[in-house]
């Protein structure tokens, strides 16, 4: 069950990119669409779970979380519903080369050799994926290239975060992702409305709501699911089902013609992903603070 939850999970993020782009053709952008659906989900969750509140004053790192969490999905649904979903899911699963920085800025982890070779090897595929025919430099070529790489950034510092935050409620973290990611969205939704960017929300079509209700009931279900599965397994079984995101992504997204698949695509996104499966299974250093404060067992 727990594995199953998990793959429940990375399903719904995997094909997330339809219902966007459902509601896209209606002409409400999907900075709105995050905006008011994870709005919903924190406003019900806050009446509903009121207690949940209270894990605000006792960890002042929740915001933090939420805004990390705000800027992965930002930049994960805009860039699905714009670009060629394959390349923004292996983008956004450079999690070898971020969770290293990140962890040796943040944390004090020094790289190891291992930790080291996972980088070049995402880095290598992430290469082969942007080298497409013409270009001179294998480097992100469009808006939402950058997005999906920001948003893979910003899901490292939100692993990170939770690290930080494992003593905390887990009612309260996802309270505080909810509503990160209602703020983020929300301050960039209108910002490019004010810009004139993109129309206001009131202009789009009335036919967005069935698909928005669809997708906010998902999320809430793949947070939940998310919950149970983690839960129950190894941090690196964990990590290497949720991988199977980019199976669903990738199926769904060439089936419906979302996405082009050819062999560069393959090769380049079968290194990151292998870099991915390999820092799950590595071994995680302990940190000198850690070993100071863990059980002689």
């Amino acid at each position: 069950m727990p594995a199953l939850a998990l793959l429940l999970n990375a399903f719904v993020w995997g094909v997330s990119w339809f219902p966007f782009r459902q509601i896209a053709g209606h002409g409400l952008h999907p900075l709105w669409t995050t905006c008011l659906i994870y709005t919903a989900i924190a406003v019900l969750m806050g009446v509903l779970r009121r207690h949940a509140w209270k894990g605000f004053a006792a960890f002042p790192m929740l915001p933090v979380l939420g805004l990390a969490a705000g800027f992965t999905n930002v930049g994960f649904n805009w860039a699905v519903t714009q670009g060629d979903v394959v390349r923004v899911v292996l983008l956004f699963y450079l999690m070898p080369l971020w969770s290293v920085l990140l962890a040796w800025l943040l944390l004090g982890e020094r790289p190891t050799g291992g930790a080291l070779a996972r980088v070049a090897l995402a880095l290598t595929g992430v290469a082969v994926v942007l080298k497409a025919p013409g270009a001179d430099w294998p480097v992100p070529s469009s808006l939402p290239d950058w997005l999906g790489v920001a948003a893979g950034f910003g899901f490292a510092v939100t692993n990170i975060a939770l690290r930080h935050l494992r003593q905390a409620p887990g009612e309260s973290r996802a309270l505080a992702m909810f509503c990160g990611c209602a703020f983020v969205a929300g301050v960039a939704a209108m910002g490019g409305t004010a810009l004139g960017a993109f129309d206001s929300p009131l202009r789009a079509a009335p036919g967005w709501l069935g698909w928005a209700a669809l997708l906010g009931t998902a999320f809430v279900l793949a947070n939940v699911c998310l919950q149970y599965g983690a839960a129950r397994l190894t941090a690196s079984a964990t990590s290497v089902i949720m991988l199977s995101e980019v199976l669903f992504a990738s199926v769904s997204s060439v089936a419906l013609g979302a996405a082009a698949m050819d062999s560069r695509i393959l090769v380049g996104g079968s290194l990151i992903v292998l870099g991915a499966v390999w820092a799950a299974f590595a071994r995680t250093p302990v940190r000198r603070d850690d070993r100071a404060t863990s059980s002689p067992t």
